[in-house]
């Protein structure tokens, strides 16, 4: 099927309205914008059965997307297809959050924000493997783009998350791993790490609307969570920076 691009309700018309993410914008309303000011982005929608739109260009991602510089002190050797993602909610410059309401999208009030540390592409996670073997099968290290969804009471996210490997434990299996778009691992190679256990997110908090104190539990909003749901976590360190409260929150749940 191929989209009417005359107005932006008949390109909406022909979108499947999903909201999946896969184009890499949240909603088929954003991507309705992108395909507006060039039609040829149409190729991102995996839904749309014609031929010609149903498969996304790898090299037409890399060309617009714009580089994210990978953290000066880790010197991690990140890959040239790793970037924000085109609105994908995973940079500051394509942020899915306008504005802070403290209300999540399925209108539930969280306590504070929980931004990235500066120079980092996206939200730093640690992860264990539901089989922590593949950690060394797969020979994780530093670099590599990782797929993977936080499975049961860890997180229970519906979304597949994928992002950048910032350090590795072989013995243990544990990844820290900083969070992207989904467009990252679609544009080049990546590992696929199966179900695991979300453990621990690390970031900062600029905006709160509540005294932080460590051993308290708090909800907390991921800046750039694409759901936009709020999620619970216990605070068990701080640190005052110039940037922010460093803080580093274990126990996750999310809704």
């Amino acid at each position: 099927m191929l989209i009417n691009t005359s107005s932006m309700e008949a390109v909406l018309d022909g979108l499947p309205k999903l909201d999946c993410g896969l184009c890499g914008v949240r909603t088929c309303q954003d991507f309705a914008r992108m395909v507006m000011e060039n039609p040829a982005e149409a190729k991102r929608c995996i839904h749309l059965k014609d031929e010609k739109s149903t498969r996304f260009s790898v090299a037409n991602v890399i060309q617009r997307a714009p580089q994210y510089p990978a953290p000066a002190a880790a010197r991690i050797a990140v890959p040239a297809a790793v970037t924000c993602g085109q609105s994908c909610g995973t940079c500051d410059k394509h942020d899915v959050t306008e504005g802070i309401t403290w209300r999540d999208s399925l209108d539930r009030e969280y306590d504070f924000v929980l931004d990235t540390f500066p120079k980092e592409p996206g939200p730093r996670e640690t992860m264990l493997p539901h089989n922590p073997q593949l950690t060394k099968e797969l020979n994780v290290k530093r670099g590599d783009i990782l797929i993977g969804r936080p499975l049961g009471m860890s997180c229970g996210c519906p979304i597949t998350h994928c992002g950048v490997v910032m350090n590795v434990e072989p013995r243990t299996g544990v990844i820290v791993w900083c969070v992207t778009g989904p467009l990252n691992p679609r544009a080049g190679e990546h590992k696929d790490i199966g179900y695991y256990s979300a453990e621990a997110y690390e970031g900062l908090v600029r905006d709160t609307q509540k005294e932080l104190k460590i051993g308290m539990r708090y909800w907390f909003m991921p800046r750039r969570c694409m759901l936009q749901w709020r999620h619970s976590g216990l605070v068990n360190f701080m640190s005052r920076t110039k940037d922010g409260t460093q803080v580093r929150i274990e126990g996750l749940l999310i809704g």
